[in-house]
């Protein structure tokens, strides 16, 4: 199979959708490997790294975009939108839920389109979601650590506080991977960290996880708002896979927090879980609505490329290896929980979440498959 790696064009987005040692696997295997010039140069992945391990360097995304498979991190940006073709393959984090432009366009070229973040594994994770969420978790307290400095809008809090002086509050809204890993950091920097979730046997985990540190409590949005009308830092990590997030935190409730607090809403790429956020980017990652500062970058772990970029391949490397070798068909059929990640498939929606929240027919994917 031809496979092409693109340089990612989303702001400040240095990730890259193989590393050298996963091009040597798939060259080992027989296919044959695009990767655009200097698409890794940023995070330490040379031109001669990626032509040492098999792979082949092209000038343009015009002849990436001729492989038959596009294995990419970030979803498509609209400049890329008139490249894809139809039948390809496109496999990448796509979050269509909270993106309807982008929908429609991946519909209309007529893509097999297999999203990272709805793939399942036997236990009923996310496997090549769970990897990008524990490195946003982490993310997400230095940002708002960082955020909370006068300097960029915030209260002047420092998380650990000083001897004599108590430490900052931090209010997790939701006990999965994200907030877990973001509680994890919270808690070593000594701040007042608590997590909420709707999901009792998960909060009796993190409760064993962490010997009853942080505190935690059963989410209601009588719960939240009375949390976060004092908190320092509020980090939304809530997460239904493939769905747009709920808005668990409304305009009401922000307004009763205090100003310079700082909100980093994790879940901004299904959408965001605070009804007063919006995407922003790393060139420009906060602004301010009621006194609150907001930071809602949708690419959060590109801002540590390197470490995300191993992190995310580890996961990616054996899908790929399928879909390469079987064939997109085969792989997916041969596999009910992978089947999940196939999103659109020819110009059908072919997931029922996605499907729901934009108002489109659903279609099941085994039988578009059997189809072909």
């Amino acid at each position: 199979m031809k496979i092409g790696i693109p340089k990612e064009i989303k702001d400040h987005e240095y990730r890259i959708g193989a590393t050298p040692s996963m091009v040597k696997i798939l060259a080992q295997f027989g296919h044959k490997v695009l990767i655009q010039k200097d698409g890794g140069k940023k995070i330490g992945f040379t031109n001669e790294d990626y032509r040492n391990a098999g792979g082949i360097i092209v000038e343009s995304a015009e002849e990436i975009y001729t492989a038959e498979m596009i294995l990419k991190v970030k979803e498509p940006q609209p400049a890329e939108y008139p490249l894809l073709r139809k039948e390809q393959i496109l496999f990448c984090f796509l979050h269509l839920a909270s993106d309807p432009m982008q929908t429609a366009a991946l519909l209309e070229r007529e893509v097999v389109a297999i999203s990272f973040e709805t793939v399942v594994d036997r236990r009923g994770g996310l496997p090549l979601l769970t990897p990008m969420s524990e490195v946003a978790g982490r993310i997400a307290i230095q940002a708002g650590a960082h955020a909370l400095h006068m300097a960029n809008g915030g209260r002047g809090v420092l998380l650990g506080g000083v001897p004599g002086v108590a430490p900052g509050k931090v209010i997790i809204i939701g006990g999965g991977v994200a907030g877990t890993q973001a509680a994890k950091v919270a808690t070593q920097l000594n701040a007042n960290v608590t997590i909420l979730d709707v999901d009792i046997q998960r909060l009796r985990e993190l409760d064993d996880l962490f010997h009853g540190v942080p505190n935690t409590l059963y989410s209601t949005a009588a719960s939240i708002e009375e949390e976060i009308v004092d908190a320092d830092l509020v980090v939304g990590t809530v997460l239904i896979p493939g769905k747009s997030a709920p808005k668990v935190v409304t305009e009401e409730m922000v307004k009763k927090m205090k100003c310079g607090t700082v909100i980093v809403d994790v879940s901004i790429d299904q959408g965001g879980c605070f009804e007063t956020s919006r995407p922003t980017t790393h060139s420009d990652p906060t602004y301010v609505v009621h006194g609150v500062v907001h930071y809602c970058v949708t690419n959060m772990p590109g801002a540590c490329a390197r470490t995300a970029t191993y992190a995310l391949i580890n996961s990616v490397l054996p899908y790929a290896v399928k879909i390469a070798n079987r064939g997109y068909r085969k792989a997916l059929l041969d596999d009910p929980l992978f089947m999940r990640g196939l999103n659109i498939c020819l110009g059908k929606v072919t997931h029922e979440c996605i499907a729901h929240d934009l108002n489109y027919d659903y279609h099941l994917p085994e039988e578009v498959l059997r189809a072909l």
